[in-house]
């Protein structure tokens, strides 16, 4: 299975779903991906992915005529207001205008876990979301299941933690001014480097699996403890500790404060995937050694 040709289209060429275009590539696969915006096109071939225009309306008749080749789709985009914003309008061409298509990947959150009080959770774990962002991916979870089941297809949907890379981490937050360390006794999250994101697709997709699986790394640890380690890697002096009741956040920053898990990433690993980055320090070290954090 590894060594045949797929032909991927990434629904969303975001953060997550650009890196996963660009693993394919690397590996010899057909890779096209989709954005909102046309200004957005020479990022995406640059990347090596075909661009095409999706917003969340009915398909285009370029994507449409794309969908009779593509083995492989990822489905990256989140839902809006309106739940997910790919199935209800496009179902019924995904259904039957797909003759090739073998395997789906949706990329969910660790958010339809909701709050365990700092226990730790697996893909047994009762989902109990809190947040309205994390019970439209609960719900669209179910809808993609549906839809792979009326396929009879293999879906694997990607419970991902907190993603960082390049360009988004806490050197760059410490660089420009912008890194907290909050205090919120007990509070501890995952993470996920974004090449393990696409690495994990790739190696799914390659053993051809069906489920739920947590890509998050080995080690929830406190938000503040990141920071200081990065700004220890940098020579610099880490941000002053802030009360969680005295800091300044965004409704939507508070609220991941308001849920507290260990995920466990066990069932990915005894697929035999082996992380780039297990824990938040190999990662940041070396983002860090070989400058590509920025």
């Amino acid at each position: 299975m590894g060594g045949t040709v797929k032909n991927w289209l990434i629904f969303g060429a975001g953060f997550s779903g650009l890196e996963i275009g660009r693993l394919m590539g690397a590996n010899g696969h057909q890779v096209a991906g989709t954005t909102r915006s046309t200004s957005k096109f020479p990022k995406l071939q640059d990347a090596g992915l075909q661009p095409f225009l999706f917003d969340g309306s009915p398909f285009s008749s370029e994507i449409h005529e794309h969908l009779q080749q593509v083995t492989h789709l990822v489905m990256s985009i989140g839902p809006d207001e309106g739940g997910d914003p790919l199935l209800p309008a496009n179902a019924h061409v995904l259904a039957h205008y797909t003759p090739n298509l073998r395997w789906i990947a949706y990329l969910s959150t660790v958010g339809v876990y909701g709050d365990h009080d700092g226990a730790w959770v697996d893909e047994t774990t009762v989902c109990r979301p809190i947040s309205k962002r994390s019970i439209d991916r609960l719900r669209t979870e179910a809808d993609w299941q549906a839809f792979a089941n009326t396929k009879q297809i293999p879906l694997c949907i990607l419970r991902l933690s907190g993603i960082y890379g390049a360009g988004r981490n806490a050197f760059v937050n410490l660089t420009n001014g912008t890194a907290k360390r909050v205090i919120k006794t007990g509070q501890v999250f995952n993470r996920i480097h974004v090449d393990d994101i696409a690495g994990a697709v790739l190696h799914l997709s390659d053993c051809n699996l069906n489920g739920i699986f947590n890509v998050t790394d080995s080690e929830p640890a406190p938000p503040q403890d990141v920071v200081a380690f990065c700004a220890g890697l940098m020579g610099v002096t880490a941000p002053p500790e802030i009360a969680y009741d005295d800091a300044n956040m965004s409704a939507m920053a508070r609220s991941f404060y308001g849920e507290v898990k260990r995920v466990s990433n066990e069932k990915l690993r005894d697929t035999g995937y082996v992380f780039s980055y297990a824990d938040y320090r190999s990662a940041f070290s070396k983002m860090w050694q070989t400058s590509i954090w920025k």
